[in-house]
């Protein structure tokens, strides 16, 4: 099972995540930074988890297996 992480502290409020991935990521209504939705994606979610990764341009999230 793969896990999500968010490091909220590279985060800079992109929104790049949400806009990818808006079933798995939001954004905090405080600071704009990422809020973890669904930590263990599978399936399709998963797919779009790892074109999140791919579109952050703080490289906040990453997957661990």
């Amino acid at each position: 099972m793969v896990r999500l992480r968010a490091d909220r502290s590279a985060c800079r409020g992109a929104g790049q995540c949400v806009f990818t991935a808006p079933a798995l990521f939001d954004q905090d209504e405080t600071e704009g930074l990422v809020l973890l939705l669904v930590p263990h994606p599978e399936g399709a979610e998963l797919q779009d988890a790892r074109r999140a990764i791919v579109a952050c341009p703080n490289r906040a999230l990453s997957e661990e297996p």
